[in-house]
């Protein structure tokens, strides 16, 4: 796979998107490190900076280098099929299957946990199984951080498309267990990598193909006969929808606060040219 994927949403919203339960069933927000740093984008190279979830064990507990799982967030990924008998390659973009529901609200109102659902567009994001390690240099200066996404074997789906597709966590509890190195051994964190089929996709513009396109037009389904925008239904129609609506913009600068807790919690990391993090006191 070429690594290429979307992440558009807005910081808040890419926040509340990523709510998780604590051990004790509490409603929980990840926490950002130099949220500055996000950049919405529709057309994400390898190149640029991506939100990543690490245990905050990472910053408090332990030294920074072990561990060393991330999760890899995104709307999805964009895959290339070479077309038998051309060097044509048709672009496909990847996700999970979307459930249609009931929203109400405004971005603004998600002041309490009851409401982040309500206020954030539904959209599921796609987290990837991945693994991250820093480098500071040694006459001084940012510490460097970098990350890979694992891949695997393409689900029987995916097949026809490329023969490799990222290993996906489907599930709040995947997710969990995959960031939670000091209770899930790297034994048992492996079983969670595998190929799922739990995935959807359709056909998009060749506008993607340069990866300084970034506008919606990257994501909105194609026909494959006539190339015109498809009338499409299920997830692709929500996803036309969704992108009626939404665009990348700044957010403000205010950070998401809750509560410290005793427990393993989320960490949204920007993992190119981050500052070294202090250590937090609990």
């Amino acid at each position: 796979m070429c690594g290429r994927t979307s992440c558009h949403l807005p910081r808040d919203v890419l926040t509340r998107a990523c709510a998780y339960q604590d051990r004790r069933g509490q409603q929980r927000l990840p926490e950002w490190r130099d949220p500055d740093k996000y950049c919405p984008s529709y057309n994400k190279s390898p190149q640029s900076n991506s939100p990543v979830l690490l245990s905050r064990l990472h910053f408090e507990k332990v030294p920074l280098g072990k561990g060393r799982r991330c999760v890899v967030l995104a709307d999805g990924f964009y895959e290339w099929q070479r077309c038998q008998g051309t060097n044509q390659r048709q672009p496909y973009f990847i996700y999970f299957p979307q459930i249609k529901t009931e929203k109400s609200g405004s971005i603004g109102a998600a002041d309490s946990p009851e409401n982040w659902e309500k206020v954030w567009d539904n959209w599921r994001l796609l987290t990837m199984a991945g693994i991250f390690d820093c480098w500071e240099p040694p006459e001084g200066g940012d510490v460097l951080y970098s990350y890979t996404i694992i891949t695997v074997d393409s689900c029987k789906g995916l097949s026809d498309i490329h023969h490799r597709m990222p290993a996906i966590l489907d599930g709040e509890e995947a997710v969990s267990k995959w960031l939670d190195f000091g209770e899930v051994s790297t034994q048992e964190a492996l079983k969670l990598i595998h190929p799922t089929e739990n995935i959807t996709f359709h056909a998009v513009s060749s506008v993607v193909n340069n990866s300084r396109n970034n506008t919606p037009e990257c994501l909105a389904p194609v026909d494959l006969v006539v190339k015109k925008e498809l009338r499409a239904s299920g997830s692709s129609q929500r996803m036309l929808q969704w992108l009626a609506t939404k665009s990348p913009k700044k957010e403000d600068s205010k950070t998401p606060q809750k509560e410290e807790s005793d427990v393993p919690q989320w960490s949204s990391q920007f993992l190119q040219k981050s500052p070294l993090p202090t250590k937090r006191g609990t």
